[in-house]
C-alpha cells in the first residue's frame, strides 16, 4: 500500500520574520538616505533599490515617503531595546519612590529616545510646508509627545510629588519643552555637549522646575 504523504504545513511563522527584517532593512536604508541625501532627493525606487527590494513592495509597505518618515519615528520612539523605552519608563515609576530619582530617571530615557527620534523631527521639519500630509504628521508627532508629558505630570500630581507652586499643566508644558528635539540639536549637535552631559543637564533641570528641594 502506498503511504501517503502529509501536506507540509505551511510556515507563517517564518514569513513573518522575513518580511519584518524586510520592513527594517527597509526603515534603516530610508533612514540612511534622508538624511544624508535630504528628503527631495530621496526618491521611493532609490530605497528600494538600496533595500534590495521592488518599489511595489516599498509602497505596499508603507505607502508613501510620509509613511516611512512616520514608521521611522515610531521605530525612533521605540528605543534601542526589545523592550519599549515608554514602557520601561512606566514600570520604573511605579516601583520607584524618590521622585528625584524618578525624574533623572526619565532623563536618562528621554536622552535614549532623543538621538534616535531627534534628526527624524528635524527633517520632518525642514519639509513640513511641501505637503499637508508632513504637516499633519509633524503635528500628530507633537501631540503625541504632549499626551506623554501630559501622562508623566498627572503621575506626579497623584503622587505628591510637584512642588507646591507647580501645577500640573505647568509640568507637563516644561517637560514638553524641555523634550522638544531642538533643545537636543541646540546642546548636542550644534554645541558638541556629549549625551551625558546632556542627561546631567535635563535631570537637574526637570528636578529644579518641577519638585521640591532634597
Amino acid at each position: 500500500m502506498a503511504s501517503v504523504k502529509t501536506p507540509r504545513r505551511y510556515d507563517s511563522t517564518r514569513r513573518r520574520e522575513l518580511a519584518s527584517q524586510g520592513r527594517e532593512l527597509i526603515l534603516r536604508e530610508a533612514r540612511r538616505m534622508f538624511l544624508a541625501e535630504g528628503y527631495a532627493a530621496t526618491t521611493i525606487g532609490s530605497i528600494a533599490a538600496a533595500s534590495g527590494v521592488s518599489v511595489e513592495t516599498v509602497y505596499k509597505s508603507f505607502g508613501n515617503k510620509t509613511g516611512l518618515l512616520r514608521a521611522m519615528a515610531e521605530e525612533a520612539m521605540a528605543g534601542p531595546g526589545p523592550i519599549p523605552t515608554m514602557r520601561r519608563s512606566d514600570e520604573m515609576a511605579a516601583r520607584e519612590t524618590d521622585p528625584h530619582r524618578i525624574v533623572r530617571n526619565w532623563a536618562q530615557f528621554a536622552s535614549e529616545v532623543t538621538p534616535r527620534i531627534g534628526p527624524v523631527i528635524l527633517l520632518i521639519q525642514s519639509v513640513v510646508g511641501t505637503s499637508p500630509e508632513i504637516a499633519d504628521l509633524r503635528a500628530e508627532l507633537d501631540a503625541d509627545r504632549l499626551a506623554r508629558m501630559a501622562h508623566q505630570a498627572r503621575f506626579l500630581q497623584e503622587r505628591g510629588y510637584l512642588r507646591p507652586d507647580v501645577t500640573e499643566i505647568e509640568a507637563r508644558d516644561v517637560m514638553w519643552a524641555y523634550t522638544d528635539p531642538g533643545l537636543y540639536e541646540m546642546l548636542v549637535l550644534r554645541q558638541n555637549w556629549t549625551l551625558s552631559r546632556f542627561e546631567r543637564f535635563l535631570g537637574d533641570a526637570l528636578a529644579a522646575a518641577l519638585l521640591s528641594p532634597k
